[in-house]
């Protein structure tokens, strides 16, 4: 689109955010005859000052609309990128699914055909292919939410809203990675909505866990502890009869995910009672799952063991939980969990001073799944760490890391 001319570029951000020039003129302070002039090229875009204004009506980045985006090198295709951060943001903006309290909807995608769509989302979600999955993600939000509305009625409603709530989750999940934590947030409280409607208290819990994630990824530390404690206490296994396995996966996810946030304020005793807690849930249920998409067992609970060491700034713990680790378990996980890890035992490195284990750690974590690495902001923080904290010239294959992913000294 860059070599289209500015006035253009206007008008088709404005299209794709549903304006009308009217409302676009109202929202900028102008006339609709100027807008109208600046489209058409009547009119000069000569003032930055404008430019900016524009862009932040049609929130996108500046540079779109001087036509300066920067075309995508082979090794970012699967980050995100301005373009599609906008779009997902536009999918969640949509508030017409209120129509099916209005009138019928007019199509919607079969739910079989969702239910193999979500499954896909999630599967690309644990492989680590953000840039994929966020391609694919504004079209899934609105055939979610078109077949929510579609369905609002109808004895398979509940269905409809669970299928919804786990897009919501996807999207949150993703959004959290790349930095996008507002939105995040916006995400996964859609998904408590939702899932209260789907009639799942698994499903709701899950997406209070993804409520507790954006929390923490905003500072809102204590916030997150609460809510992920809270809703822990609730699904918390009583009585004699044996827990169901997506009740312990469920349970114990939100207890890590306490923990975590627990070890951000230096509440170690909290950290070891919540671990605790984890640790009972995963024997009980007797080895790694995936259940309910959490990946949760004793593997997961080291992991997080290493992590909530990290944020407790005990580097040299990390890295020897990191050593004594089930290796069998660790190599059956998702991509996206053990390239975390290896993200996570990078930062413990750098905090006991081995800046070459942690360059190590990074190539290890960009081999499984590069977009775990490459895409994330907490990533790129550590790499410029190693850089900076290396004497001489870096190792050939840190340098070339760094160059891919722009990261300086």
């Amino acid at each position: 689109m860059d070599e289209l001319p500015i006035g253009r570029r206007v008008a088709y951000w404005r299209g794709r955010r549903k304006m009308s020039q009217q409302v676009f003129a109202d929202r900028l302070g102008k006339s609709k005859s100027w807008v109208d002039k600046v489209e058409r090229g009547v009119r000069r875009l000569d003032k930055f000052s404008v430019v900016y204004d524009i862009a932040d009506v049609l929130q996108v980045d500046v540079q779109l609309l001087l036509g300066k985006e920067v075309e995508r090198k082979p090794e970012t295709q699967n980050c995100i990128d301005q373009v599609e951060v906008e779009e997902i943001r536009a999918a969640l903006e949509r508030y017409d699914q209120m129509s099916a309290f209005f009138q019928a909807v007019p199509h919607s995608p079969p739910l079989t055909e969702m239910r193999k769509a979500v499954s896909h989302a999630w599967l690309t979600y644990q492989h680590a292919k953000y840039g994929a999955l966020a391609r694919a993600l504004p079209k899934l939000l609105r055939d979610a939410q078109g077949a929510d509305s579609a369905h609002a009625t109808s004895d398979e409603a509940s269905t409809a809203a669970h299928l919804l709530g786990q897009v919501y989750q996807i999207a949150s999940s993703v959004l959290r990675k790349v930095g996008e934590h507002e939105l995040s947030w916006l995400a996964a409280d859609r998904s408590i909505a939702v899932s209260q409607r789907a009639g799942d208290q698994l499903l709701a819990g899950l997406a209070s866990y993804r409520v507790g994630s954006a929390l923490l990824a905003l500072g809102r530390v204590r916030p997150s502890l609460e809510v992920n404690v809270n809703i822990a206490n609730r699904l918390a296994p009583v009585g004699p009869e044996r827990p169901r396995a997506e009740q312990l996966s469920v349970y114990g996810m939100l207890l890590l995910n306490g923990a975590m946030s627990a070890a951000r304020i230096g509440d170690a005793a909290t950290v070891r009672d919540l671990l605790c807690g984890a640790d009972q849930a995963s024997l009980e249920l007797g080895g790694d799952f995936n259940h309910y998409w959490t990946s949760f067992g004793p593997t997961n609970v080291q992991l997080h063991r290493c992590a909530t060491a990290v944020e407790l700034g005990d580097g040299r713990l990390a890295v020897e939980a990191h050593l004594n680790m089930d290796k069998t378990g660790f190599h059956a996980m998702l991509p996206e969990r053990r390239a975390h890890h290896f993200l996570d035992i990078a930062r413990g490195y750098t905090q006991i001073g081995d800046v070459e284990k942690a360059g190590e750690m990074l190539l290890e974590g960009d081999r499984l799944a590069p977009s775990e690495i490459r895409c994330r902001p907490l990533a790129h923080e550590v790499l410029s760490d190693v850089l900076r904290r290396t004497r001489g010239t870096p190792p050939a294959p840190i340098a070339e890391l760094a160059e891919q992913m722009g990261v300086g000294v």
